[in-house]
């Protein structure tokens, strides 16, 4: 019983994915919910199965062999399919309509890489895109994506709700972009990715398991479209880099009681030297084609990041590479990131003019930052701006984080 009960949810996240993928690419996007109900019902099959006879020897097996079943009795009770969909594809196929599902390593692969991009496509809101990612792309369970953007499972539903009515409303299709066409939507993805992997590295979610998770689906998700000879572009190479260099440092971001360690305090032996390596890798394979994305600028920066000597030449590069990256494509929080590496460049008074320049009021992390600059400078400013951040967080975690900076003056 202990077995089936660890194995079960690891199964879910690994192939409740796959099983949807391809059922929606087999039947369109329009039976997105029917695809989602024949692979929730397999895995409550499995429970009750598994619980009662014990585990399968080859579980992963037996769940595509029931979801096939499934699928081919609802087709054959389901007068919708067999008056509307079964023609439809008959017609298209020029033969009678056979209910073979092909759960095969190569059309799974394919079928969740088409999906991401149908997810992802321009006219689906950027919260649904990561939310349905989630759902669909990653396996994650409602309670699990709720407590990723801190709401419920209400408004989740809602939101996934809203995100599959409008597939189904743009008639989207499970399907690779047109050659010419593939840098434009792919895009989109990049971003989506980016932005999951960033809702999993920055989360003020104190379930760190699932923070990580989401770190790992996010570089999954991409490596995905590294693999695919029409996705392998510069830019998803460089954004696959960013990812494995933030992601070395993981492990020494939090202290055992949950609290942000500073990255001049972390211990670099527990950094990750196998994700640092991939990521020199990608971001060499990146350097490739004559432009340079948002994501090779990240990705370099995260790269001296992870350097281990505290050397003017690594300060100097991060500034110049800042520098760049905010005339590519400006953002408060990139040039608020720069500020850092301008105070170790040009000393702390200059970074204090930079960052009170932003005025970015509403940002605790903002006034965390200008209360450290103004220490040993102006104790008084700095006390001030730590207790303005105190004010401003919204965790526990923070808090006494902040705490502690106040009580060392």
């Amino acid at each position: 019983m202990k077995k089936e009960q660890e194995l079960i949810p690891h199964l879910f996240r690994t192939e409740y994915r796959k099983i949807v993928s391809v059922l929606c690419k087999h039947f369109g996007l329009q039976q997105i919910q029917i695809a989602e109900d024949i692979a929730g019902d397999t895995f409550l099959t499995a429970s009750e199965t598994w619980g009662r006879e014990g585990v399968p020897q080859n579980p992963t097996a037996w769940l595509y062999a029931v979801a096939k079943n499934r699928t081919i009795n609802y087709l054959k009770r389901n007068s919708t399919f067999k008056n509307n969909v079964a023609p439809e594809i008959a017609n298209n196929s020029g033969d009678h309509y056979k209910p073979d599902i092909d759960l095969s390593p190569q059309n799974i692969s394919d079928s969740q890489l088409q999906m991401m991009f149908a997810i992802c496509h321009p006219s689906i809101p950027e919260e649904a895109q990561i939310g349905l990612s989630l759902r669909i792309l990653c396996g994650f369970g409602i309670e699990e994506i709720a407590d990723a953007f801190l709401s419920n499972k209400e408004t989740i539903n809602k939101r996934l709700y809203r995100a599959k009515k409008k597939l189904r409303e743009k008639e989207i299709k499970i399907e690779l972009p047109k050659a010419s066409e593939i840098d434009e939507h792919l895009e989109t993805v990049l971003t989506t990715i980016y932005l999951l992997f960033n809702e999993g590295y920055y989360s003020v979610s104190q379930n760190s398991t699932l923070r990580k998770d989401l770190c790992l689906e996010a570089m999954r998700l991409c490596n995905m479209l590294v693999e695919n000879k029409h996705t392998r572009r510069p830019q998803v190479n460089a954004l696959l880099a960013l990812m494995c260099f933030h992601t070395s440092r993981f492990e020494t971001r939090l202290d055992n009681n949950g609290e942000f360690i500073l990255y001049e305090d972390q211990n670099t032996d527990l950094w990750n030297a196998e994700l640092i390596q991939k990521g020199s890798y990608y971001l060499n394979q990146a350097a490739s084609g004559d432009s340079v994305s948002t994501y090779h600028l990240e990705a370099a920066i995260a790269w001296w990041y992870t350097r281990k000597e505290d050397t003017q030449e690594k300060w100097d590069n991060i500034l110049q590479l800042y520098n760049q990256l905010l005339q590519i494509e400006y953002s408060p929080i990139a040039a608020f990131n720069r500020t850092y590496a301008l105070s170790k460049v040009n000393g702390k008074r200059e970074a204090i003019r930079e960052v009170e320049k932003l005025k970015l009021n509403d940002n605790h992390f903002y006034f965390t930052l200008l209360g450290v600059l103004y220490k040993d400078i102006d104790n008084a400013k700095a006390k001030k701006h730590l207790n303005k951040a105190l004010s401003l967080a919204k965790t526990q975690t923070d808090k006494k984080a902040i705490q502690k900076k106040i009580d060392k003056l």
